[in-house]
């Protein structure tokens, strides 16, 4: 049984009943909601997927993925379209949306889409996991450890980095050793994976 949940929106209650029913056969949690706001009400847990149709009253499917990603809830979000709509449906995918389905879909078609929009929020997840704890990491350096942490992951010897900062090299050991324990560090691999990691949550250079 997975521990994901899907979360089927579509104002069509023989659409929802089906596809809640091939979820469940499936081994996913399910929960079904007859429109956008019934689920931006109370949105549970980010874990899963969203399934939506794109043409619902009140708020349609691009107007609940938008809202998603406004709030930051991190759902990965499925359209499902007639065919007379694909053209909306590209346009959510080039919004973000993990992928669309047209009506009448095959089932392992969905369930295949489902499977992979939950494991891009897996990975998704984890990176930003990382990115958090590398951060949170980082905070943990003095602004003079940030100086030689920077020039440690961008490869320069400790005698160029005294240099460009105007200490000498057995400063620079001292604080190299100073920063391999602040961030938990057995190599200066994982210095980079961390800085990697934290320069990629905030778009740009990790410190």
């Amino acid at each position: 049984m997975s521990a994901d949940i899907v979360h089927v929106v579509d104002d069509d209650e023989s659409v929802r009943d089906s596809l809640g029913a091939l979820l469940v056969s499936a081994g996913y949690a399910v929960r079904l909601y007859a429109s956008a706001t019934a689920f931006l009400a109370d949105p549970p847990a980010q874990q899963g997927c969203v399934v939506t149709d794109v043409r619902m009253p009140e708020m349609d499917g691009l107007e609940l993925q938008e809202e998603i990603l406004r709030r930051g809830l991190g759902y990965q979000v499925i359209v499902m379209t007639g065919h007379a709509d694909v053209p909306l449906a590209v346009r959510a995918m080039r919004s973000g949306a993990a992928d669309f389905i047209e009506k009448p879909f095959d089932d392992e078609v969905m369930l295949e889409s489902i499977r992979r929009a939950i494991e891009i929020g897996r990975q998704t997840r984890d990176r930003l996991a990382e990115a958090r704890a590398a951060q949170n990491l980082l905070a943990l350096l003095t602004p003079r450890e940030h100086h030689v942490f920077d020039q440690l992951v961008a490869g320069r010897s400790n005698k160029v980095a005294a240099y460009e900062l105007g200490i000498s090299p057995r400063t620079i050991e001292i604080h190299r050793a100073r920063i391999m324990d602040k961030m938990n560090a057995r190599s200066l691999s994982d210095l980079v994976r961390a800085a990697l990691a934290a320069a990629a949550s905030t778009g740009g250079h990790a410190s």
